[in-house]
């Protein structure tokens, strides 16, 4: 497997941890990190551009990142150009991170209706602008995006995307292989991968979609031609699957992670405890983790009252005891490196009057298109 080049910054194995809101903030970053022993590239929760620039709080402290993450990697979605613009310029000059990525993938209704997330590709020219925007204030910091194939089966985008891509100077695209009516379900679309590294072979094309263990991750790879991988639902409970990845790249995979039960309670305290940390609050903390408590526990003999308990706890003491009262020694299940997270099927894409009658039209998108939401 070759190296993947971001710009200046070699990423070896080329494995990216996929932005998710509410997920990939500092605590899990860390985490991850961990696994892998620093290697890899783990990008930030999602950052609206409109809440940047205008220095929203909670915003402030998801950017920032711990003093080991080097290269330190954004994610910005933005729907105005000029916005997107002040943003990337902000984080240049106030040297906020060494990486910007910029989001055209989120699928969720209440996104696409105003003309943002995956339906904004559709519009050519605003892309281009956007895109524009971004490099010409990025100075040496290089620019990515990502993106999905399209709106649907019948408005396909990702192939113009990628050319305008090309144009604009961003530095590497990531696809996710499915269109914003196939929200998570189905199956991803590979082949889509490889078209597009056919397609812009001047700059590295990342793969997103169905990677659930390492092993997809190399079979992605050879089959597709891409540069490197981007793993989201695959890792959600599993932060080891890095530490994986880094084994099927650099040894071919002789040292899988198979944790106990013990080693997985061991990993979601030290989580909860990190979110503690970066929270300012021990309550706050594990009541963030709660989200997490489905996805570690997947798979494993626990009854539904215990996992119930689980997923209301309030403290670290509390959890810890609540796990002690489970049969730590359980293997790992079979079958719980498979599917997580969200699997919901196709969906009727939500889109502004009009939408699509000009793709190169270069409608404005409202500011209400820019919401706190995962990246698709």
């Amino acid at each position: 497997m070759t190296q993947l080049q971001i710009g200046p910054h070699s990423v070896q194995p080329p494995v990216v941890l996929a932005p998710m809101a509410g997920i990939t903030n500092a605590p899990f970053r860390t985490l991850c990190r961990e696994f892998s022993g620093g290697k890899g590239l783990f990008v930030s929760e999602m950052i609206t551009t409109r809440a940047l620039v205008e220095r929203d709080a909670k915003t402030m402290r998801l950017i920032h990142f711990d003093g080991t993450e080097k290269p330190r990697s954004i994610q910005l979605y933005g729907v105005d150009p000029v916005t997107v613009g002040r943003a990337v310029r902000m984080i240049v000059d106030e040297d906020l991170a060494d990486h910007i990525d910029l989001n055209f993938g989120c699928p969720v209704p209440k996104v696409t209706r105003k003309g943002g997330g995956s339906a904004l590709p559709f519009k050519r020219n605003l892309l281009r602008a956007i895109l524009r925007e971004a490099v010409g204030n990025a100075g040496a910091l290089p620019v990515t995006m990502k993106m999905r194939k399209g709106i649907d089966d019948d408005h396909i985008t990702y192939l113009d995307a990628g050319r305008i891509a090309v144009e604009e100077g961003v530095t590497a695209i990531a696809l996710h292989g499915r269109t914003a009516a196939q929200h998570y379900g189905g199956t991803a679309d590979w082949d889509a991968i490889a078209r597009l590294k056919e397609t812009v072979p001047e700059i590295p094309v990342l793969g997103n979609g169905d990677i659930w263990s390492a092993d997809d991750a190399v079979r992605m790879m050879r089959e597709t031609g891409c540069d490197g991988v981007v793993v989201g639902r695959g890792c959600l409970g599993r932060p080891w699957l890095f530490g994986d990845l880094v084994s099927a790249f650099e040894d071919g995979g002789a040292s899988y992670a198979a944790p106990t039960l013990k080693e997985v309670a061991r990993v979601m305290l030290r989580h909860a405890e990190l979110l503690g940390e970066w929270l300012e609050s021990e309550e706050r903390g594990v009541i963030d983790f709660r989200k997490h408590v489905a996805w570690y526990t997947k798979g494993f003999s626990i009854g539904s009252d215990m996992r119930r308990k689980l997923a209301i706890t309030s403290s670290l003491g509390e959890m810890d005891a609540l796990l002690s009262e489970l049969d730590l020694d359980q293997p790992w299940p079979v079958g719980a490196d498979g599917p997580r997270g969200r699997t919901s099927g196709r969906n009727r894409v939500v889109l502004p009057d009009g939408w699509l009658n000009d793709p190169y039209d270069c409608a404005a998108v409202s500011a209400d298109a820019e919401l706190d939401t995962s990246g698709g």
